[in-house]
């Protein structure tokens, strides 16, 4: 299931699940902020790589009043970014998708979303995106933030980041927030494609595995983080989500 604005990402998309055997009509055109195509729908996994930096002009009244009627019931009540930015309305646009956790501790999703480093830090205290960031972390939703080498992608070479949010944390993750720096984790490309020059080895071929290596420093990370004699334990960093608050006097 998914949701593309561009009208050739979106017959691609739609021709790959064909060719596959599975339903292309799951896969809807248009504004995603204007027109959710999923609506009514919740998910177990939540996966996106929304543009760096897209303004949201266009669709900036159908985006103010969603807020500012539903509010909470809504998909935007935590807050609204800049108008120049609208990373983290893809975020919450990506965390009213979720399954509720029910009273048997089913149900629950997981969410990763590529981003620059713009979302970590701008807006001051009691602007929209502060506001979006409390309102993730006082939720408990925030498990990590992955640092990631530049030079990643085709169209730009800045920083790049992977949040992973769930609300269905592991007892031991509860009320923390991982910090991993996979920067060094990367190879130097043979030819550029753009301004991508470097890669991730996935094992295959004589490759080194940085795929699998962030993996399992990932799912060890906290105890990475309390072992003081672990060789990466300068790569993990653990926090309580208070440690994250802040106030502007």
């Amino acid at each position: 299931y998914g949701q593309e604005l561009n009208p050739e990402s979106w017959a691609i998309c739609r021709s790959d699940l064909m060719i596959k055997g599975q339903d292309p009509e799951n896969i809807r055109f248009g504004n995603s902020f204007s027109d959710d195509g999923h609506a009514r729908r919740k998910f177990d996994y939540i996966l996106a790589n929304p543009p760096f930096g897209v303004e949201w002009k266009k669709v900036k009244e159908e985006v103010e009043y969603e807020h500012s009627s539903l509010g909470g019931a809504g998909r935007f009540g935590a807050g609204l970014p800049r108008i120049n930015d609208g990373s983290l309305l893809f975020l919450q646009h990506m965390i009213s998708k979720m399954k509720p956790v029910d009273v048997n501790g089913g149900g629950g999703s997981r969410i990763a979303i590529v981003f620059n480093g713009s979302p970590l830090f701008t807006g001051a205290a009691d602007s929209g995106e502060s506001k979006i960031r409390r309102w993730i972390l006082e939720n408990d939703w925030l498990e990590a933030i992955v640092a990631l080498p530049d030079q990643l992608f085709y169209n730009t070479g800045i920083s790049t980041y992977f949040w992973i949010l769930t609300n269905r944390k592991d007892a031991d993750h509860k009320g923390k927030v991982v910090l991993l720096d996979a920067r060094d984790q990367w190879r130097k490309m043979r030819k550029s494609l753009g301004d991508k020059r470097k890669e991730l080895g996935d094992g295959t071929n004589g490759r080194p595995d940085h795929i699998g290596d962030i993996t399992r420093l990932y799912a060890e990370a906290l105890q990475v983080a309390k072992d003081s004699e672990h060789p990466l334990r300068g790569k993990v960093k653990v926090f309580a989500n208070e440690d994250f608050g802040y106030q502007r006097i």
